[in-house]
Formats: C-alpha cells, structure tokens, sequence
C-alpha cells in the first residue's frame, strides 16, 4: 500500500521541490547582489521552510528535538549521520540560528537550481573528493569564517550517504582540519532516522508515510580528549540512537 501511495504522491512532491528551487533562485541572487549575506541567509531559509513544506506531501512527520540548550556565541560542528538527501533542507531549516555551514561535493555547485547558487555564495566549503589538498583547503576555510563570523558547520563523517540506515564508520579528517581554526568549537552530534527510508527504492518512487526523528544530543566534553576519541564519542551517541 505504501509503495502505491507513493507512486501517486511522488510526482507532485518532485514537482513542488522543484518550483521551489526555480522560484527562488532568482531572489538569491537579488539577495545577494543588492543587500548581501543576510538577505541572502533569510532568502535560504525561507526557501528551506518551503522545501521541507514538501515532504508533507508524501505524508512525512518531521521531529527535531533537543537543541535548546546550544549556544549562539560559540561556533558549533554538528557531526550528523547522512541518510539521504532529504536530511539537508531540514537541518538548515532547523538549525538557521546557528548559520550552519556544510561541506559538500563541488559536483553540486553546477546546474542544480538555488541548491548550487547557495553552494557557490552561502559561505559552506565545496570539495573534490579527489583532490585531497584542495578539500583540506576549504575546509580550512571554512573554518576561518567560522571563527570570524560565529558560524557553525555540519559535517556528515561518514562520507556518504548510508542507503539501509547502517551507520557506516566515521572519519576524522574533516573535524580535525576545522578544528585547527576553531579549536573552541562546541562538538555536536545529530543522529537522523528513517530518512533512509523516505529513498530505499530510489529517488524517484519515493515511499511516504513515514517519521523523520533528528536528535540533537548535548556537546561532547572535549578536555583532554584527542580528535578521534570526540569523534568515536559522537558516533556512539549516534548509533545508541538509531532505530
């Protein structure tokens, strides 16, 4: 029955996405042009209201829980498990306060409506996976705006998406190079369920139905502890959440 709704639903979900991203392309770049990067986060956010507006249409619920507590005077790496593309809009969405950057594939910087736009201007960290001096590069940069805007940054350590909601192993590299310039960065983790779900038989025939849990956990105690202890800690924290 899912399967059937789903076929139904999905194509005036993937239409809806898609005339979001369209309508407000051009308002980033008027955001951006004229009245710079405020405008222009307003305009993001605003879009990411929309965007998770969609998933309505597939008879999604959505919960995010446990952030209120979180400062807004100290930048923050939020260490989240990746199930698909459906995490993103939301954590922008619900983490706005924070100005939450992400690093992403520089694939996603060309010809994708408004997503590629935000990607180019929106102050995140855009790396080739290929290129090892040039991710260290940006996510180097990446944490110099952090610690000269008071931005936060979300990291998915897992390098990819996981397709059956197994949590994959976590890599160091990205919160240690933030952390060489953010060294007083709040670590926080994020664990995600069911998004995996949402695409478990592709990205095309979506399935609908089904809860959206995010859960902020509070910041990991970082004295006297190495990168990858922090890291093995947000990942247990993590994987106790996982349904």
């Amino acid at each position: 029955m899912r399967r059937i709704l789903g076929y139904v639903v999905s194509p005036i979900h993937h239409i809806s996405f898609f005339l979001v991203l369209c309508f407000f392309h051009p308002l980033q770049w008027i955001a951006i042009k004229f009245f710079g990067y405020k405008a222009h986060k307003k305009v993001v956010d605003v879009m990411n209201f929309f965007l998770v507006g969609t998933y309505y249409i597939l008879g999604l619920r959505i919960t995010f829980t446990g952030n209120q507590k979180l400062p807004l005077e100290q930048p923050i790496i939020f260490v989240v498990n990746h199930q698909s593309m459906y995490d993103v809009p939301a954590l922008i969405w619900f983490l706005r306060k924070y100005h939450a950057k992400f690093i992403s594939k520089v694939e996603l910087t060309k010809n994708i409506p408004s997503i590629s736009f935000n990607l180019n201007h929106g102050g995140g960290a855009n790396i080739d996976r290929k290129d090892a001096r040039q991710s260290i590069t940006e996510i180097l940069k990446l944490g110099q705006r952090m610690k000269d805007n008071n931005w936060s940054a979300v990291i998915f350590p897992e390098g990819t998406r996981s397709k059956d909601g197994v949590l994959k192993d976590f890599q160091v590299g990205g919160v240690a190079t933030l952390l060489k310039k953010v060294p007083d960065a709040l670590i926080v983790p994020i664990a995600i369920n069911n998004s995996w779900k949402v695409v478990k038989n592709g990205t095309l025939w979506l399935m609908p139905g089904y809860h959206l849990k995010f859960t902020v956990f509070d910041p990991i105690d970082k004295k006297h502890k190495s990168v990858e202890t922090l890291v093995a800690e947000a990942r247990e924290n993590i994987a106790d959440n996982l349904i």
